[in-house]
């Protein structure tokens, strides 16, 4: 019994020690917090200098973050916001509920870094994936008068299902309801995030799924399988640049920078390229993972400015409801 009494103190006290702890709470997408996504090692190294407790909080794809925290406003229980990306950085910005960013680091990304409330954390290129040994199409037009199959995500609850629109948008401008019009009849299905699509075409459902130029990789490096690569489109591939940024309302404000820190240094980076799959936002002191090296690099990258891609949302999203409606 004096046994007994003395391990159920000594778990009390655990117990109480734990409770003492600070909690940081992070809202990002369901990927990251996958067993196989970042989340795991992200959440053991930080709570091994941080002294608290990270609980990650999946919510579907980037997009749906941010509905997410338009709905609970002030009342969030977020501190930290991981996942949006600059082609929602306009509008989370006029929601009011996020706090100026004191992180600095240097930056390898392909171009300039300069926002005071959102730090990147990693980048890459969207593109659609397919069977190694399958012929692509070579841009929009060529798919569109094909019958190739694909899947795509809803650009109003995924970052790249919105990145697809911009890609069209940024690539025919005026001539993009002609290029959805033609591709309504090669989408077998829209998805509202990324993790569902590429199941779906792991499955078989479809000859190509919306993903990055990177995904090819993690069949490559975790699986040691070649038989998946990136079509490389001649109008050039749109550039998504994944961001985090606190929550004005945060009761943890200091912990949340040191999140935000932490994010951008060597030991969280060197998680991303092969947890997240795409390239980190500062370059590992070892280099990106052999396997990189065989990826697609585009020739012409192409991005909107976040006040830009704010402004063409709107009307690329009606083209494409348009378009699908027919």
């Amino acid at each position: 019994m004096k046994h007994l009494m003395i391990a159920a103190g000594l778990l009390s006290a655990t117990a109480a020690v734990a409770a003492d702890k600070p909690q940081l709470t992070v809202y990002t997408y369901d990927s990251f917090v996958s067993d196989w996504g970042p989340g795991p090692k992200v959440e053991e190294a930080f709570e091994a200098v941080c002294n608290c407790d990270l609980n990650l909080v999946g919510v579907e794809d980037g997009a749906a973050l941010l509905s997410r925290l338009r709905l609970e406003g002030e009342n969030t229980d977020a501190d930290v916001v991981l996942g949006l990306d600059t082609g929602l950085i306009a509008a989370a910005k006029e929601t009011g509920l996020f706090a100026p960013n004191p992180v600095s680091a240097d930056y390898t990304l392909p171009i300039e870094w300069s926002d005071d409330v959102f730090a990147p954390y990693d980048w890459g290129y969207f593109a659609f994936v397919h069977n190694a040994d399958a012929a692509a199409p070579a841009n929009f037009r060529e798919l569109a008068e094909g019958e190739t199959k694909i899947i795509i995500q809803d650009p109003r609850s995924s970052t790249p299902g919105l990145g697809l629109l911009l890609w069209v948008k940024a690539s025919y401008g005026d001539e993009a309801p002609e290029i959805w019009a033609g591709l309504a009849d090669n989408i077998v299905t829209v998805t509202k995030g990324w993790s569902e699509a590429y199941g779906l075409f792991l499955e078989g459902e479809a000859d190509m799924v919306l993903s990055y130029t990177t995904s090819p990789a993690y069949h490559l490096i975790a699986e040691d399988d070649a038989s998946k690569a990136a079509a490389a489109f001649d109008e050039g591939h749109y550039m998504q640049v994944e961001v985090a940024a606190k929550l004005a309302g945060t009761d943890q404000p200091e912990l949340a920078d040191q999140f935000l820190e932490f994010m951008v240094s060597d030991t969280f980076q060197q998680i991303i390229p092969t947890t997240n799959w795409m390239y980190p936002a500062v370059t590992p002191a070892a280099g990106l993972p052999e396997g990189f090296d065989t990826l697609i690099t585009p020739e012409k990258s192409l991005l909107y400015t976040p006040d830009k891609a704010a402004a063409v949302r709107d009307q690329a999203l009606a083209e494409w409801l348009g378009a699908l409606s027919q």
